[in-house]
């Protein structure tokens, strides 16, 4: 026999788990698989990880019931410098500087470290009766027009409405539907990790463009071991940031203090060095029968915003208002005019991100010196249009003409028990 649920989400990761968690807690019946086991509960040492939560990402996250369970206070973002320069140079005072004091008085987002937002998901998925997980587990999907069929490698079988590929950029799930995707390879490396500095970085982000890519420096809460801590993203051409990645402590935080500037003082490295190559990608569909794709399953972008997540955060909330009304109403939450509804809700607002950060890359990535005056310009012109600033600050909140329900705080409908 097989168990009836509504909904079966393919990966467990940050967006997969969060869809599941958003769902259940409204009362649909869901099923999580992954072919890896869930990390341990436990908290492990702090790794060098850590994502920045747009505002309308922590609005799904709270609804979700995950925020509350975040076993470390995150780190808000009130301050945001953006300017462009050169390694070794003094930072130019042709600058961008965003406040929040200015659009209201709330952060723009929160840095959450990584192992903090896997455990709160860990615990919420635990939690809910309407979740069951099966992690490890392959699963090997059948779809037609009456459902989906998921049989597990540990002998279950499950009968679903909807199947959801949440297994990253090489899904199995979107290649099986003969979904094509475009590609484009940055020929770069996107580094990540912490460093500990002499002097408090006062909730203050910096994004500073360089000829072989951004860095940015994000605020992390303060810890007993690191008052003064940040997370860095830092993009670099291949070969380099090979050679950055095998530098002793010492002389990879002087390649990090080149870049970022002496404000914060000395910086140190702490945890993990991570590195992953930089390649957009775009899904041709975000559905097919019985079958819708979110987060990095259907597009991935370039970090020079530090939206990747956010903008999965966005599939998750769209797609759980849709089943949720759909439930609620009688009407088949895998259906096709849903999946339609939810494609039509999400290739735009992901198209315009990939285009605007693919722009951004291709601008800000030349040493071309009248290049490099006319965007000092452009930057200085900006921070003098009150209108046009607050319009970029709250796109970095994640709010846009799209935005509505569960990215405004305002909750799911919970369906009758």
């Amino acid at each position: 026999m097989s168990e009836e649920i509504e909904v079966c989400i393919v990966g467990a990761g940050p967006v997969g788990a969060t869809l599941a968690a958003t769902l259940a807690t409204a009362g649909v019946r869901v099923a999580v698989v992954d072919a890896a086991p869930l990390p341990p509960m436990e908290l492990p040492e702090f790794d060098g990880r850590a994502y920045a939560i747009a505002a309308t990402s922590r609005h799904l996250l709270d609804a979700a019931g995950v925020w509350a369970l975040l076993p470390q206070a995150p780190g808000p973002i009130r301050h945001i410098r953006v300017v462009d320069g050169a390694p070794g140079e003094p930072a130019s005072r042709l600058g961008l500087d965003f406040d929040a004091a200015d659009t209201g008085g709330d952060p723009f987002g929160w840095m959450v470290e990584a192992r903090s937002l896997r455990v709160a998901l860990n615990a919420r998925m635990a939690g809910l009766e309407h979740l069951t997980l099966y992690a490890p587990a392959q699963a090997d999907v059948a779809r037609d027009e009456t459902g989906a069929t998921i049989r597990l490698s540990t002998g279950q079988s499950l009968r679903a409405r909807l199947v959801v590929g949440a297994e990253g950029r090489n899904s199995l799930l979107r290649r099986q539907a003969g979904i094509g995707a475009t590609r484009f390879d940055y020929h770069q490396l996107g580094i990540v990790g912490a460093i500990a500095h002499e002097r408090p970085h006062e909730q203050a982000a910096l994004e500073q463009f360089l000829p072989n890519g951004p860095f940015a420096q994000l605020p992390l809460a303060p810890s007993a071991g690191h008052p003064n801590a940040s997370a860095i993203v830092w993009s670099e051409k291949r070969a380099l940031a090979e050679r950055f990645l095998a530098l002793p402590d010492e002389a990879y935080g002087r390649e990090i203090e080149r870049r970022m500037g002496s404000h914060l003082g000395r910086v140190t490295p702490i945890g993990r060095r991570w590195s992953y190559p930089l390649a957009a990608m775009h899904a041709a569909r975000y559905a097919d029968t019985r079958l819708a794709l979110v987060g990095d399953a259907a597009h991935g972008i370039h970090p020079i915003a530090g939206q990747g997540l956010n903008l999965g955060f966005r599939d998750v909330a769209v797609l759980a208002e849709l089943v949720v009304e759909a439930i609620a109403a009688g009407q088949d939450a895998g259906g096709a005019g849903l999946l339609a509804r939810y494609q039509a809700a999400r290739r735009p607002d992901a198209l315009l991100m990939l285009g605007a950060t693919h722009a951004l890359e291709r601008l800000f990535g030349n040493s071309l010196p009248p290049l490099r005056i006319a965007r000092r310009l452009g930057l200085a012109a900006v921070q003098r249009m009150p209108a046009l600033k607050q319009f970029f600050a709250k796109r970095a909140m994640g709010f846009g003409s799209a935005t509505g329900g569960l990215l405004e705080g305002r909750g799911l409908v919970s369906l009758p028990r």
